[in-house]
């Protein structure tokens, strides 16, 4: 058996998942606390963010050139250890330069154990499962958050926000440690430089330029859904209801994008979730009414959620050494390091219906990355021609 395929593996997988992507379902009360615990504004809030996610793009794009050289067993616990350290040490300060040096050297630390696992994913049996009941796992996490988080933080102010990171973190290092797969041992030195040197397709960087894309128009909404929502009146109850709504909706596109995985074509999933996320967007920054709003905000997550989950998927099969699937956090946060300060930038100076705008012209150009990739039915076709030539050389 794969020492992926153990259930402790893919326990430990999982935490490591949870603990990095912690931008996917903390941003809004992340930002959200920057501004109102801390007096920052929401452009110098966003910076912060933007500038932990900077830092988990940096060390991934120096980690997944490499994943096939690293031994991820060890590394993976001791990257997320120096993440626990830097958001423990964010408690001690209130100042916006401290706090930006810090927030970036967590991210460097959270973007080497995201990359690493990630990678190793690739390596599972079936990566777009694997990844699939992952994002399950985010939902899952997501609830406990939005339910605790908002609690802890206006019981203990907002030192209790870099608390609850601290604590993910130091989870993730101890069950990381326990557990985490050691799958490089395994792979011959010839067998490395072989899947270090085959070059990746163009589907391959169309596929990763459409999520990164979809990634600015997520952080860029979902890092003011609250604030914008209690700069319309409503009350911390609701909007309480609605975070918890956001990770409770979660919960479901795992499970549903594991399940479709043969029986949806993955090409027509990517191209519908730019276009859903837009829709989304636009609604959400339009609605002056509670329910709409609730509504639009409960599944607007949801739509790069599913979306990454194909994506995932096609760039395991298009690249089977794993590099591509490792580089997941440079290409994800990436898009999500830029979408915290571009709006925060659009809501200082043009209000949050320039966020919308915005996310429809991104998620269009997104949508035409995703044009290039090839159907299952045009892939198939292909493979007897490649076969049929490679033959005849």
């Amino acid at each position: 058996m794969n020492s992926t395929d153990k259930l402790r593996a893919r326990v430990a997988l999982m935490a490591a998942h949870c603990a990095g992507m912690v931008d996917i379902v903390a941003l809004p009360v992340w930002v959200g606390t920057l501004i109102a615990r801390f007096g920052f504004d929401p452009q110098q809030a966003g910076a912060l963010a933007t500038l932990f996610l900077a830092g988990a793009v940096a060390a991934s794009l120096v980690v997944a050139p490499r994943f096939n050289s690293l031994r991820g067993r060890w590394i993976v616990p001791i990257a997320y250890a120096g993440s626990a350290a830097a958001f423990l040490a964010c408690m001690r300060s209130s100042q916006f330069e401290t706090l930006a040096l810090l927030h970036a050297l967590g991210g460097m630390a959270t973007g080497v154990g995201l990359s690493i696992t990630h990678g190793t994913v690739a390596l599972t049996r079936n990566p777009h499962r694997m990844f699939g009941f992952m994002q399950v796992a985010v939902g899952v996490f997501g609830v406990a958050y939005m339910a605790a988080a908002p609690q802890i933080i206006a019981a203990v102010g907002g030192a209790g926000l870099f608390a609850i990171f601290g604590g993910i973190m130091l989870v993730a290092c101890a069950i990381t440690a326990l557990a985490f797969p050691n799958v490089q041992p395994g792979r011959s030195a010839a067998e490395v430089h072989v899947a270090r040197a085959a070059p990746l397709p163009k589907a391959a960087w169309c596929a990763m330029a459409g999520i990164s894309l979809m990634n600015v128009t997520q952080a860029m909404v979902f890092s003011f859904l609250e604030r914008m929502g209690a700069d319309r009146g409503f009350t911390p109850s609701n909007l309480h209801l609605v975070l918890i709504a956001v990770g409770i909706v979660n919960l479901a596109p795992g499970a549903i994008a594991a399940f479709l995985q043969h029986r949806v074509d993955a090409r027509k999933v990517v191209l519908g979730g730019a276009v859903a996320q837009a829709a989304l967007a636009v609604a959400l920054v339009a609605s002056t009414a509670f329910p709409a709003y609730a509504a639009a905000g409960a599944f607007f997550v949801s739509a790069v959620i599913f979306t990454h989950i194909f994506t995932f998927g096609v760039l395991a099969e298009l690249d089977p050494s794993g590099r591509a699937v490792s580089a997941t956090p440079a290409m994800l946060m990436i898009g999500s390091a830029i979408g915290p300060v571009l709006g925060g930038t659009l809501v200082k100076f043009f209000g949050y219906g320039a966020i919308g705008w915005a996310a429809v012209a991104i998620d269009a150009v997104a949508f035409c990355f995703y044009l290039q990739l090839r159907s299952r039915a045009a892939q198939r076709d292909a493979q007897p021609a490649r076969a049929q030539a490679s033959t005849s050389h």
